[in-house]
């Protein structure tokens, strides 16, 4: 069927309520608004889904909901076993408690047990529960740090990482055979509670998850040794992080943890700031203003689902600046080596894991310290994998995988980011550094007068709507077919394909196979050093341009940035 008659299927069909409808013939007069939003159903991957909230079939609404948890417990009913149970957890965006409760209705309509969270819980906790409670699946309902409009469905399977390929690929594939409106198998949610087939979990499960949180703690005598002064900000963004970032902090000694208050007012709508996201500065305006009045020495802020989270240092003129997720995830991976090392815990054959986009800082920290560093692929399903491969060969023990934008993993005990682990190891790290009388910002300029000056920028390359794709996919397929031989002004000497796995010395033209392969991903090293990394994202319209580059000295380094970033800019308008 072409949009219209899908249009008209959905305008017809007696399942969507009268509201529903009438937001439909609102835009009965709007092909574009139709068009966009029943060109295609939403595509179901191992990221699950995430979309614009709005009725149609490329949107999240509650249809796209129950069809698509239709044909996962179709997929988890065939498979082997009897006693199976899906855990649910959700956060703090408009609609997503709904969506959960209907996915858990659906799920148990069809016979299998649920497991939901009482209210909304840290990605990180839904894959604690899931690997505690040894479930088969997962369904975690969050559009993660996307902007209000957004929300997702994110699926995991028994380890506790998100669905694996084999499994997407036959869930995509019965929801293209299943009848949107017709297929569905639910029951009330209240019934499928007094039968036995829907539990809540609660504290118990919080308990558990905060024991094996509290249990990657390494030196809680640096904490007590500065708790009396030390002071931290702490802002949720209005998410998931309210309840559990300020228990563990305050567990693990810090004496002077202050909540942003306007953000601990779960909202999805985020009223306090533009985008909840971590990773942007200005999100930070009203924490830094508390800050800056109760003279505090660190911020740290985590997103609505509380997978990622960011932090602000003083600098050397007290003022609070953002540090990045690379950044980040140098220091805590330096100070966990030291901290484990210097408490005999380090692991034999240690191994750390980053992405093919985080910066190769990150390999320079291991590597001189004795540790292993592997690349994987964007997401943390690929640190999953790798982690699972390296330990159950016996080649090495990952205690610490992280990626640019601002996910860390850490222990053995979830498959996923993990904002409540890392806001409780950077609150470690500040303390140890605090008692030699040192910020983070300190430590980062010692770690690169250590290790050397690194550089990274990544750049967004915004292109929204149906026409989006479409220049998304020119983009791509135009550096595939017309490679830049220089950027910048500088030749590129290598280029690395991702999705064939083929990387090709310019200068020889001589081809080699890489291990990985897969991934929409694009690779061009420069004579001096330097590397652009471009590639589509997976949840957002937008090209990522991640430039990473290292120098002599602060000021080149950051030259090089600049000039690299330029040409960058340039790829929305020239291709």
């Amino acid at each position: 069927m072409n949009f219209m008659e899908q249009y008209k299927v959905w305008l017809d069909s007696p399942a969507l309520s009268d509201s529903e409808k009438e937001e439909l013939r609102a835009i009965s007069n709007d092909e574009k608004e139709i068009e966009s939003r029943f060109f295609s159903r939403l595509g179901f991957g191992t990221a699950g889904l995430r979309g614009i909230m709005a009725v149609g079939l490329f949107r999240m609404n509650i249809h796209i909901i129950r069809h698509t948890t239709q044909a996962l417990a179709e997929l988890i009913v065939e498979e082997p076993g009897d006693s199976k149970c899906v855990a649910i957890g959700y956060d703090s965006r408009c609609s997503s408690a709904e969506f959960a409760r209907e996915a858990a209705s659906i799920i148990a309509g069809n016979g299998i047990n649920v497991r939901i969270f009482d209210a909304l819980r840290p990605t990180p906790e839904l894959s604690f529960a899931i690997r505690e409670y040894g479930c088969i699946s997962g369904i975690n309902i969050t559009a993660s740090h996307n902007p209000k409009e957004y929300n997702g469905y994110k699926v995991y399977w028994s380890d506790g990482a998100q669905l694996p390929p084999q499994h997407a690929k036959v869930v995509a594939e019965k929801m293209d055979k299943l009848d949107m409106f017709t297929s569905i198998h639910s029951m009330d949610f209240d019934e499928g509670v007094q039968a036995g087939l829907i539990t809540i979990m609660g504290s118990e499960t919080d308990e558990r998850f905060m024991t094996k949180v509290m249990e990657q703690a390494n030196d809680l005598g640096a904490v007590k040794a500065v708790a009396d002064d030390f002071k931290l900000i702490y802002t949720p963004f209005h998410g998931a992080g309210h309840k559990l970032v300020p228990q563990v902090l305050k567990r693990l000694g810090m004496k002077h943890v202050v909540c942003v208050p306007e953000q601990m007012v779960m909202d999805g709508t985020f009223p306090t700031v533009v985008s909840p996201n971590p990773e942007n500065p200005e999100s930070f305006e009203l924490a830094i203003k508390l800050a800056k009045a109760h003279h505090a020495d660190l911020i740290i802020g985590t997103d609505p689902d509380c997978d990622r989270v960011g932090i602000m240092v003083c600098d050397d003129s007290g003022e609070f600046i953002a540090i990045s997720g690379n950044q980040t995830g140098v220091l805590l991976l330096d100070y966990i080596i030291g901290a484990k090392n210097r408490a005999g815990i380090m692991p034999e054959n240690p191994v750390a894991l980053k992405t093919i986009v985080t910066t190769e800082m990150a390999r320079c920290v291991a590597e001189k310290n004795n540790v292993k560093c592997f690349d994987t692929f964007t997401g943390f399903k690929f640190m999953a994998e790798k982690k699972n491969a390296l330990e159950t060969s016996g080649e090495g023990k990952v205690f610490f995988s992280y990626e640019e934008s601002y996910g860390y993993m850490i222990g053995d005990f979830v498959r996923d980011k993990d904002a409540v682990t890392a806001s409780m190891l950077i609150a470690e790290m500040a303390a140890w550094y605090a008692g030699k009388g040192m910020t983070l910002y300190d430590a980062l300029l010692a770690l690169y007068e250590k290790y050397g000056q690194y550089g990274e920028r990544t750049l967004s390359l915004f292109m929204p709507g149906l026409d989006g794709i479409m220049k998304m996919r020119a983009l791509m397929e135009g550096l595939r077919k017309n490679p830049p031989k220089e950027i910048a002004g500088v030749a590129v000497v290598a280029r690395r394909d991702y999705s064939v796995g083929v990387e090709t010395d310019v200068l020889s033209g001589k081809t080699s196979q890489m291990e990985l392969s897969g991934s929409n991903v694009l690779r061009f090293d420069t004579e001096d050093g330097t590397v652009v990394i471009v590639r589509p994202s997976g949840t957002e319209p937008k090209v990522k341009v991640y430039i990473m580059a290292c120098s002599e000295t602060r000021e080149a380094c950051d030259e090089k940035i600049g000039k690299y970033a330029q040409w960058a800019q340039l790829l929305q308008t020239s291709r």
